[in-house]
């Protein structure tokens, strides 16, 4: 068969199989999302077009600029840094959904080449409810390890800060909660303290100002039992910014 009658029929065959699907989880909402993703996971998975033109427009630090970066997932992506930390040199490049592989398929674009001096992580939560698909405990971790090896070699103070609590009080929370099991998360910050203690690093402790005395997300702290309102995020802004502040003065408490 000559070899382009067998390039025809080879790719005709390849267009008439079935397009792929995510694999079900078994929770329909997370299903639904990750297939309106699927491109994203395809195409861009590190999603470095969302912040690619803000970053080229961006000038260097001015002398003395005490930049800071903010990476994580949606909780970092709806916080308007401006009405919290107003007149700071604070820079959002937190993308919803994303996971800490995501992450660091952009950590270079979006966090080193910003030239940053103080590094705030918020991730975490979107791995153990799989969202980009399972992940193991120690998976995340060493995520986790890479940001800071990364960030150690460029000279950014980093700040690693708890994965948030949630809670299951309305019915659209309910699966979300379901996904993040209270034990993975207890531990993951147990995992972060302690990193942090052996690496000279800051810990950011969100989770124990927003919990209730369930050991849940307060109910007046968020609407959907995952993301912090304006309430919420009152409360987590002098916690970041001191953490900021340790993490400039070379301290660790």
């Amino acid at each position: 068969m000559p070899l382009v009658v067998l390039l025809s029929f080879t790719l005709a065959a390849f267009a008439q199989q079935p397009t792929p699907s995510i694999p079900s989880t078994g929770h329909p909402d997370l299903d639904q999302y990750r297939a309106s993703r699927l491109a994203i996971y395809t195409d861009d998975f590190g999603e470095l077009k969302r912040y690619r033109e803000a970053n080229a427009a961006l000038a260097p630090p001015a002398p003395r600029e005490n930049r800071v970066v903010f990476l994580g997932d949606s909780i970092t992506d709806y916080w308007k840094l401006s009405d919290y930390f107003p007149s700071k040199p604070y820079l959002n490049r937190g993308i919803d959904g994303q996971t800490t592989p995501q992450m660091l398929v952009r950590f270079h674009q979006d966090v080193i080449d910003l030239h940053p001096k103080v590094l705030v992580v918020l991730a975490g939560t979107n791995d153990i409810a799989g969202v980009t698909g399972p992940a193991r405990s120690q998976d995340i971790e060493a995520n986790y390890a890479s940001m800071s090896e990364l960030a150690r070699v460029h000279n950014i103070r980093l700040v690693l800060a708890s994965l948030l609590p949630a809670h299951n009080y309305t019915q659209e929370a309910k699966e979300s909660f379901a996904l993040r099991p209270r034990d993975r998360i207890l531990a993951l910050n147990a995992w972060l303290k302690d990193y942090c203690s052996k690496n000279s690093l800051v810990y950011l402790d969100y989770f124990s100002a927003l919990i209730d005395d369930h050991g849940m997300l307060r109910g007046d702290l968020s609407d959907d039992g995952l993301h912090p309102n304006s309430a919420g995020y009152k409360i987590m802004a002098p916690l970041a910014d001191k953490a900021i502040a340790n993490a400039l003065a070379g301290q660790h408490e």
